[in-house]
């Protein structure tokens, strides 16, 4: 045995691990204490600065201690000189880089270069984009670093097309760098903004006037420039058909601009006495300056959302003093001014109507697609061909066929409708986790072909049987509706937002799944409604009902509250106009 190296046991070892790290602990807990002494007696001194910069460099994350050297440098920033301040800051972030080694991520590392960057008297952009640099080369997915650099950018003024010749070389060494495309996403805008007055060439920047800042906002990207990206992003899907970074790109590419924001229906009722609004995106009128004007006199009215959980919606209303349209005789001229966007929309009742509206067609209007010139049709026929071809050699590609979805959409919507449903079938079976989603996404296209079809047909009639619905949506879209047909969907309950349909007199929602009817709030005009075959289960699920003047007829077979003791008595107390009540 002589000659041979005592080896430790396990738990020799362990046992002095343990040791070691109570020592380091001791030694911890101390100094952290001490930082706190100082703090609380307001010291801020060299000293101090030396034992937080201890502790920072072994755990990064401790944001009191930033906070506290923050305070000391700020102190110290009014007792030394420009070029003193100026040597602190710099070793500051020598000392800053040593704790992003230790933590690339570190929260309160990349939070304190920025506030020292910002304090420098003469800051070095050029170095804090080489670092920014150096750390996406060992990480390109760190959003610390991604977040700091647009600070350095703003601060720095760094070109836009300087940024996004960044954006390509990052692209070009790794497709699958999500944060490149989405940096991408918010530079194009600006370089190569769609102009206001289509279809006027692609703009650009005056050589006289430099190029505009990334961190100024636009929407949407002109045409010319939009056709080279479907090119570059093909080849990266190309690639790797299963990554998902260029998808979603591509999908942004395919996205709709922005609705114009303006008054897009007046509605008026004269048995009511009632006007309501429906705007082109949500909106808060109690705030928003909104102003109606009858026959050239401003009314005061008091607007409220159609129902209580929205403080903005798409859709409000207002009652007139009794008496004021009611007469049957005259005409009634309206406008109503939205001051905040500097818009207005009339609205004429004639002679002998009970009601008028006024509204732009949702085909005239753009809603669900953007309009497309000859060529941008031309190159997304040709998209939709290369990944169809791509189907081909991957039929099991989820993104490849939800991206195949997207192009017929912006295409031909009602033309590809039943490609589409025969895709989305595809979808829920090769991405089962996700079926929810696709079955939410297609009733969202189901939708909105529909009321195209609506608009069309100019009917007020909207029939959406057995279509296999989960969710229902652009519902402010059927403020003029009178008869709605739901029947033989997957629908869980009629939300909110279907009080926007004030002008409902039927509504069948038959053989779905409904057990809240939350949507059925103060609907003036609504007589019928069936629900057969739901899960409406409580007396209290149908308190809402009690909103709804004019209901005098009510479907309530199948449903778990039939059998209810006494039911037919609840229900008649509960709902006195109701005179038809099916049980």
């Amino acid at each position: 045995m002589h000659g041979r190296v005592k080896l430790k046991s396990t738990a020799q070892q362990e046992e002095e691990k343990r040791k070691e790290r109570e020592k380091k602990l001791k030694i911890y807990v101390a100094s952290r204490d001490a930082i706190f002494t100082k703090r609380m007696e307001g010291v801020l001194d060299d000293e101090a600065l030396q034992l937080t910069q201890q502790l920072l460099s072994s755990n990064p994350d401790f944001a009191t201690l930033w906070n506290y050297r923050r305070e000391i440098l700020l102190h110290l920033e009014t007792v030394r000189e420009e070029d003193d301040v100026q040597k602190m800051y710099e070793a500051e972030l020598l000392f800053l880089e040593s704790c992003l080694k230790v933590n690339p991520k570190s929260y309160g590392s990349w939070h304190h270069r920025g506030w020292v960057s910002a304090r420098l008297p003469r800051p070095d952009w050029a170095r804090e984009l080489g670092l920014c640099d150096r750390c996406l080369s060992l990480d390109d997915r760190n959003f610390h670093c991604w977040d700091y650099r647009r600070m350095v950018v703003k601060m720095s003024g760094v070109p836009v097309d300087q940024e996004l010749q960044f954006t390509d070389r990052l692209i070009g060494s790794n497709f699958s760098n999500y944060s490149s495309w989405h940096y991408r996403s918010t530079l194009l805008p600006l370089l190569h903004p769609e102009s206001p007055d289509p279809p006027s060439p692609c703009h650009q920047p005056s050589h006289s006037s430099p190029p505009p800042s990334p961190q100024t906002h636009s929407h949407r990207v002109c045409e010319e420039q939009l056709l080279k990206e479907y090119e570059l992003v093909q080849n990266a899907f190309f690639t790797d058909p299963n990554d998902q970074s260029a998808w979603f790109y591509y999908r942004w590419l395919l996205g709709r601009a922005e609705r114009e924001e303006m008054i897009s229906c007046v509605f008026v009722s004269r048995e009511e006495e009632r006007v309501a609004v429906a705007f082109s995106r949500p909106v808060n009128a109690s705030s928003s300056g909104l102003m109606l004007v009858l026959d050239g006199q401003p009314q005061r009215v008091e607007w409220r959302s159609v129902h209580p959980h929205f403080r903005h919606s798409p859709v409000w209303i207002c009652e007139l003093p009794p008496g004021t349209i009611s007469d049957i005789i005259n005409e009634h001229n309206l406008t109503v001014h939205w001051t905040e966007k500097h818009t207005h929309r009339d609205c004429a009742l004639y002679t002998g109507r009970s009601e008028s509206w006024c509204r732009d067609s949702a085909t005239d209007q753009e809603l669900f697609r953007s309009e497309l010139s000859v060529e941008k049709t031309s190159v997304l026929q040709s998209e939709l061909q290369s990944c169809n071809q791509l189907l081909e050699l991957e039929p099991q590609n989820k993104w490849c066929l939800l991206t195949i979805i997207l192009l017929m959409r912006a295409l031909d919507p009602l033309g590809y409708e039943r490609e589409t449903l025969s895709h989305f079938q595809t979808l829920k079976e090769v991405d089962s986790m996700r079926s929810a989603y696709y079955g939410d996404l297609c009733s969202k296209f189901m939708i909105e072909n529909t009321i195209l079809k609506m608009e069309y047909a100019e009917v007020r009639v909207f029939s959406l049987s057995d279509k296999n619905l989960t969710m229902l949506c652009h519902l402010d879209q059927l403020l003029l509706v009178t008869h709605i047909n739901l029947s033989c969907n997957q629908l869980l309950r009629l939300p909110p937002q279907f009080a926007m349909l004030q002008c409902l007199e039927v509504l069948e929602a038959d053989d779905n799944a409904i057990d809240n009817l939350d949507g059925l709030y103060y609907l003036p005009k609504l007589q019928e409604v069936s629900l057969k075959n739901n899960q409406i289960s409580k007396l209290s699920d149908l308190q809402l009902l009690t909103s709804c003047p004019k209901l005098t007829c009510l479907d309530l077979r199948g449903n778990p509250v039939t059998q209810i003791a006494n039911i037919q008595s609840e229900l008649t107390e509960l709902l006195p106009s109701v005179t038809d009540l099916l049980i």
